[in-house]
């Protein structure tokens, strides 16, 4: 059983996990580094124990420690109770939520690890925006895509609000990073993969067209808000497709993109 311990001092060392919430590239650099990630809110914070993270504290309001008392009683790690306002000053938000916890990360399988038993797969190539990431994780989940491989530069599925809009989806869909890229988009299509590319290009064939569904191993690549994929990366794919669209739009927001493709991807599979 955990010590539930009440604090009322901001500058408490041990509330050193939850400093500075709203400081993203603190916190881009700091958590990775510290092996660490946060999850808020009552039901993110149960996936992430139900996923096999390891918690290392949590910090709640006091009318969440009723609610959140199994966890509580569960785990070892020390629990904090904090006023809100209290809250509000470490983290530097106003705590909607009411809990927090500071979970260990895991480490993260190789690409050709995944590879290997996945069919169907996301490959997001610069997705810097953790909007985006938490919305293309979900829909991945929802969807039954297998597995989600990112390029060096995107951003960091567990940061605190990928977390929060994937609604802790990203703990479910498994994810590595490609070392090289393009490069390593060749170790994808060696496992047996066709590369598509997702792209409002005129030149593209329509999804529907394309039948990815029909297909053995498929890998979807997306690219990020505005820009898309780049010039390399749509030359190392084997398809181009597209979602047709009408009344003049040209193309989706990446995360309504993606659950659309995904559900092109995946529709027909038994274990769909």
């Amino acid at each position: 059983m955990a010590d539930l311990i009440t604090i009322d001092d901001p500058a408490d060392p041990r509330l050193s996990d939850y400093t500075g919430l709203t400081d993203v590239e603190l916190r881009r650099r700091r958590e990775p580094a510290e092996g660490l990630f946060i999850a808020e809110g009552e039901k993110v914070i149960r996936r992430a124990r139900q996923s096999g993270y390891e918690m290392r504290s949590m910090l709640l309001s006091a009318k969440w420690v009723d609610a959140m008392r199994d966890v509580i009683d569960e785990s070892p790690a020390p629990v904090y109770a904090v006023a809100p306002e209290l809250a509000e000053r470490v983290t530097g938000y106003h705590v909607h939520r009411g809990a927090l916890a500071s979970m260990q990360r895991k480490p993260l399988p190789a690409a050709d690890e995944l590879l290997t038993t996945a069919r169907r797969v996301v490959v997001m190539e610069s997705v810097n925006d953790h909007t985006n990431i938490g919305a293309v994780f979900r829909s991945a989940a929802a969807l039954g895509m297998d597995a989600v491989l990112l390029s060096p530069d995107c951003a960091d599925p567990l940061y605190r609000r990928s977390v929060k809009v994937s609604m802790g989806a990203v703990f479910s869909v498994p994810y590595a990073r490609l070392e090289a890229w393009p490069k390593s988009l060749g170790t994808v299509r060696e496992a047996g993969f066709r590369l598509l590319a997702l792209t409002p290009d005129a030149k593209a064939t329509s999804i529907d067209e394309a039948a990815p569904h029909q297909l053995e191993r498929v890998a979807l690549m997306l690219g990020a808000e505005g820009d898309g994929l780049s010039t390399r990366a749509l030359a190392a794919a084997d398809t181009w497709v597209r979602i047709p669209m009408a009344h003049g739009v040209d193309s989706l927001n990446v995360g309504a993109a993606a659950a659309v493709a995904f559900y092109a991807v995946t529709a027909g599979r038994p274990e769909s």
